[in-house]
């Protein structure tokens, strides 16, 4: 359980990676940073996402 809840940290960790790389493809590929910033949307989502699913699923076993 504990490597899971660390793999959850690592999709914060990528979406502000992927922040970072749309920022600095602003000014030359406004194609790249737009597609930077939809796996920065998508890491996010994933994020909260499994964090909820694994929250509910411990609440499943401490039943």
């Amino acid at each position: 359980m504990k490597i899971q809840k660390i793999f959850h940290y690592a999709y914060i960790i990528f979406a502000v990676l992927f922040v970072y790389d749309a920022i600095s493809k602003w000014s030359d590929n406004r194609n790249g940073a737009y597609m930077s910033l939809v796996f920065a949307a998508l890491a996010t989502f994933m994020f909260f996402f499994r964090k909820r699913f694994s929250k509910k699923f411990e609440d499943r076993n401490n039943q």
